[in-house]
């Protein structure tokens, strides 16, 4: 199934299509930032079956990592998005994000909207100058509704997600 399909069988069951955002104020990037770039996400927030901290023979599902490709609005991939959380474009520039704040999406079963400082960590190019990141339509992701037991420990689960990450830079002083 290709991308687009993908896409929009996610808006129709998310019931977000042709909806209008808002984006909530703890998940503004303040006033010197400056949208340069919104990517979609699709992929897989990665969950693996552990003991509960603090807990004797207690399990549940702890996130390991994102793992997702970044398309532009023409579907053409211009990222990944991976461990760290780290984004890194086609051109090897990549950016580590530290979470700032974050709020419960609006659609049920759908993993949070984020607020993230980022952090050039590799080569110049078209990520070296973003300085804040939101994820927002957010459409899946949640942890695995299975039970996580002694039997599984270790296991790992993907949950299928989408997602827009808008990228931000530093306001151009004019």
């Amino acid at each position: 199934m290709n991308r687009s399909l993908i896409t929009l069988a996610l808006c129709l069951a998310a019931g977000a299509c042709g909806t209008t955002i808002r984006i909530p104020p703890s998940l503004d990037p303040g006033p010197n930032a400056a949208l340069a770039l919104v990517a979609q996400a699709t992929g897989a927030q990665i969950y693996e079956c552990r003991v509960r901290k603090g807990e004797v023979d207690a399990y549940e599902w702890a996130f390991v990592a994102p793992d997702a490709q970044l398309f532009d609005d023409a579907g053409h991939v211009v990222g990944r998005h991976s461990a760290g959380p780290l984004w890194e474009a086609v051109d090897g520039s990549r950016v580590v994000g530290r979470l700032v704040a974050r709020a419960e999406a609006p659609s049920a079963g759908a993993i949070p909207w984020l607020l993230l400082a980022a952090t050039s960590d590799g080569p110049e190019g078209s990520f070296t100058r973003v300085t804040s990141i939101q994820r927002v339509n957010t459409v899946g992701g949640t942890a695995p509704s299975v039970p996580c037991t002694r039997d599984g420990l270790g296991k790992q689960l993907r949950m299928h997600y989408s997602a827009d990450y808008r990228f931000f830079v530093k306001r151009s002083q004019s």
